[in-house]
């Protein structure tokens, strides 16, 4: 084989060639500057020096040089081959995966099947070039056991694909495009500059009052916790005892004492994203937060194509830093985390490597679904084991995610709070009431209670129709303002209708609000009445935060939990667990009020409901089978697609975008504030009323409501949230 130059890239813009093995020798090391853990070292640098060693294919120079159709000369089962041969398992699966994903281990076999044959001409004499023009010898790269088994070696498998990723983007971005790689962020964490911001953020709050002096021993009780060897912990108070100050207080601390790199913060909702993002965003400076869900996208493409006019603004950094979470504080989406953390595809997976040595913030945890909280729990445990990050569990109601009989949770988990039960019961601030013992009510009845109280209520339902069907009866009922907040609303006009609420309340006028179950998170309303459907012990907890939340009223904030007449669910699950919740409290609301109440419930729950892995991830994990976990594990089962709604706030943005021949993740960001998710059975069922435009998105051509955006009567069954 005779080659003058190997390269890794074609030329760029200034006519320049990436060297092969410059560009090995750079992710190499890039790779081996991720890591900490002197242990891995050598997988590391293996891996990075070894992945595109099939480029020295002659197919593939000329390829490079001459042109030809992407993907048709393969070249990342050579590396991949190169591992096998040295027993370098771990390698293999990232290097032959760096592009297409990592595969199952039988599919790994199979891609590597023709490298057992000793006379591989090809292979040998790739090999050969490979260790001329690289600068080591064959025993440099013989495997010495990481010591890791079973799902631990998994994880470190995932972490080592992550980096190789991240890595080989990284170098070849700096060649082809190097303004863009000069805007990525260099900020590094610096705890002892965002302690400073957030202690004269709390010197500024009001000591005054009851409260305000619980919530600063609560804050003081976890700081002196923060010395702890990296694990997990838990921090579980009543809503409004300001648990984000306490918690990344708490995390400040733990990470200047064990040397961490960052802070990543997972939240269940967008909306508590863009609330908890913008008050760390004031506290410490957008410099230092990173908020990244899904009006980012993440798709392969957008990993290659990169508007050139985004370059100029001031936020490209942080939109780089989406890619792979080299920032200093991360507010993400719990499908951000995990579904990462369980993936298998390059751009999803390429800032896992990135969670190691990271302090990570869970609020309203409980809100993970049932039937993945084994299979998340044991990742947990890998990640905190490999990768040395520590967790903390922040909720008003802690799940049991103890190990107990029966259920393999976590060994050891660390209270933040001194005394959970004096704390919980020095801010009851509501009761709890039956509306006529829980038998199911009609709407008209329903709405005579509610219009009986004397203040302002909200009332919350598990779907969209029950709560739309309450609206319209009180909106023809009631003599005051009336609203309506569901998910069939884009989120622009929610935000609107939020803000009027919001406006209403802090000039005490009195109102009546109808809503689903988007209420319940990251909308700090402060009703003194609210109605229930009967829904998860968790739900519950969550809407009654949305009563007297301040603890400013003279007597207890009323919360009446009823059961609706043709009542429905989002899923089988949350029915189960309503109908179960709601046997637990029966006649004894005042069990609300027992901290262990939350502990035992859950206890309850997992033992009745999620007696095993029923998705059968534990088991893929521990076979190495890395596409079928990513296509098993997943926190919304039912995929949503984004309609677009056409109106007077987002006509500019339409004219914009409209004759584009495709769209930048900005546009997206831009289009998902005037977009309404919604299941496939509605796209079937009103396909007739959507078009999709020339660039992929579906545009709505139905009529939408002032009141309940895009649904109608004739729609509400195909609308349940």
């Amino acid at each position: 084989m005779i080659q003058e130059k190997y390269i890794a890239h074609s030329k760029n813009a200034e006519g320049k060639e990436h060297d092969l093995i410059d560009h090995q020798i750079a992710v190499a090391r890039i790779m081996e500057d991720s890591i900490s853990d002197l242990t891995f070292k050598n997988v590391f640098r293996f891996t990075g020096l070894t992945h595109d060693m099939g480029k020295y294919q002659p197919a593939f120079q000329k390829y490079l040089r001459e042109g030809g159709r992407r993907g048709s000369v393969p070249h990342a089962k050579w590396g991949a081959g190169l591992s096998k041969k040295f027993r370098q398992e771990e390698a293999a699966f990232a290097i032959d995966g760096h592009h297409k994903g990592l595969p199952d281990k039988g599919d790994l076999i199979t891609d590597l099947y023709e490298f057992d044959e000793p006379e591989h001409s090809l292979f040998n004499s790739i090999r050969a070039e490979f260790f001329k023009e690289n600068t080591i010898i064959e025993a440099d790269l013989i495997y010495s056991d990481i010591g890791l088994r079973g799902t631990d070696k998994e994880l470190f498998i995932r972490m080592l694909f992550s980096a190789l990723t991240d890595a080989d983007w990284l170098d070849t971005e700096s060649h082809f495009k190097s303004a863009i790689s000069e805007k990525r962020s260099k900020k590094v964490f610096d705890a002892d500059y965002l302690l400073d911001r957030l202690e004269n953020e709390l010197i500024g709050k009001s000591k005054d009052g009851y409260i305000n002096a619980l919530r600063n021993e609560v804050r003081t009780y976890a700081i002196s916790k923060a010395q702890s060897e990296t694990g997990f912990f838990s921090l579980t108070l009543p809503t409004g005892m300001g648990k984000t100050l306490s918690s990344v207080s708490w995390a400040l601390h733990h990470a200047k004492h064990n040397n961490l790199k960052r802070i990543i913060i997972v939240l269940p909702f967008i909306s508590i994203i863009d609330q908890t993002a913008k008050e760390l965003k004031r506290i410490f400076g957008e410099e230092w937060v990173l908020e990244h869900h899904s009006n980012f996208n993440e798709d392969e493409e957008d990993n290659k194509e990169i508007a050139d006019e985004s370059i100029q603004d001031e936020s490209y950094s942080r939109r780089l830093a989406t890619e792979n979470w080299d920032f200093p504080i991360i507010v993400t989406t719990s499908v951000q985390f995990f579904e990462s953390l369980f993936g298998n595809k390059p751009s999803r997976c390429r800032k896992v490597h990135n969670i190691a040595q990271s302090v990570i913030i869970f609020d309203e945890v409980q809100t993970l679904p049932k039937e993945l909280v084994l299979p998340t729990l044991s990742m947990l445990k890998n990640v905190r084991k490999v990768m040395g990050s520590s967790f903390l569990f922040c909720t008003a109601t802690q799940p049991a995610f103890e190990k107990s009989e029966g259920f393999n949770g976590i060994e050891n988990i660390q209270s933040l709070v001194e005394n959970p039960k004096e704390v919980f019961d020095a801010t009851r601030r509501v009761k709890y009431l039956a509306v006529d013992d829980y038998q199911p009510v009609t709407i008209e009845e329903l709405t005579r209670k509610v219009l009986d109280q004397e203040n302002s209520t909200l009332s919350i339902f598990n779907t969209k129709k029950q709560a739309l069907l309450f609206f319209n009866a009180i909106r023809d009922n009631a003599d005051y303002q009336t609203f309506h907040l569901s998910t069939g609303m884009f989120p622009a006009h929610r935000k609107e209708v939020i803000g009027k609420i919001r406006n209403c309340l802090n000039k005490r006028e009195r109102i009546l609000v109808s809503s689903t179950q988007l209420i319940e998170a990251g909308v700090d309303f402060d009703f003194p009445c609210v109605f229930r459907e009967i829904a998860p012990l968790e739900s519950i907890i969550q809407s009654a935060g949305r009563c007297n939340r301040e603890g400013k009223m003279s007597e207890a904030g009323k919360v009446f939990i009823f059961a609706i007449d043709g009542g429905g669910a989002p899923n089988k699950q949350y029915r189960s667990l309503a109908l179960f919740a709601n046997s637990l409290y029966k006649d004894n609301e005042a069990l609300f009020f027992e901290h262990d109440f939350f502990g035992e419930y859950y206890r309850k729950v997992f033992r009745l409901f999620i007696p095993e892995d029923i998705k059968n991830i534990e088991n893929a994990r521990l076979g190495f089978n890395f596409k079928t976990v990513a296509g098993a594990y997943h926190l919304i089962e039912n995929a949503t697609t984004p309609i677009f709604i056409l109106c007077d706030g987002s006509s500019d943005l339409y004219e914009r975008i409209r004759y584009k021949p495709f769209l930048s993740r900005d546009d997206y960001r831009a289009m998902q504030q005037y977009s309404v998710q919604v299941y496939e059975n509605f796209i079937k069922d009103n396909i007739g009323k959507i078009g999709k435009e020339p660039q992929g998105y579906w545009k709505w051509y139905g009529t939408y409501d002032k009141d309940y955006g895009i649904s109608s009567n004739a729609q509400l069954d195909t609308l349940i949230v």
